[in-house]
């Protein structure tokens, strides 16, 4: 359904993109689900776990910005899976600093799902060409580069204050 939003054609257009790729998405996501699903994971956790496999050990904020999930909820994801025994931290004090690697378990569940996860988002894809596929792949990549935000900067160390009164890190 196209939108009876009255703006600009500008603003039509591009709420009307919006709502299609929103929607395109979904059903993308709801079709390809199933093997995730059936092994007790959540699209996060799955997320997590397989970018762990292809790039090796991760802080939590690179692991952020590498499947856009914000801090809190990626928090929470990790915990749940160090209790599950699929991933572990490897630093003693800062958990932000702490790279997160999977563990024997978890490399092993990523490398039994990822085949089937394939087949299905192949499955997927199988309306749309060749051709179509890398143009969408490539206004997807152009669209989300445009908004990217400017990369996070480090965590500022602590400051104290020594006896003179003056600020030092």
């Amino acid at each position: 359904m196209d939108t009876h939003y009255a703006g600009t054609p500008a603003q039509v257009r591009a709420l009307g993109a919006f709502i299609k790729l929103l929607r395109a998405a979904d059903r993308v996501t709801r079709a390809t689900g199933g093997v995730i699903a059936a092994a007790g994971l959540t699209d996060s956790r799955f997320g997590v776990l397989e970018a762990l496999y292809h790039l090796g050990p991760l802080t939590p904020g690179e692991l952020g910005r590498k499947i856009l999930k914000s801090a809190g909820n990626l928090t929470l994801v990790i915990d749940n899976l160090e209790r599950d025994g699929l991933v572990g931290r490897r630093h003693a004090t800062d958990r932000r600093r702490r790279p997160v690697a999977l563990t024997p378990r978890g490399r092993e569940l990523v490398r039994r799902l990822l085949p089937d996860h394939v087949r299905g988002i192949t499955e997927a894809f199988r309306p749309l060409t060749a051709a179509e596929q890398d143009t969408l792949a490539a206004l997807c990549r152009k669209l989300g580069r445009a908004l990217e935000g400017p990369p996070e900067p480090p965590p500022s160390p602590r400051l104290r204050r020594v006896p003179s009164g003056r600020t030092t890190a």
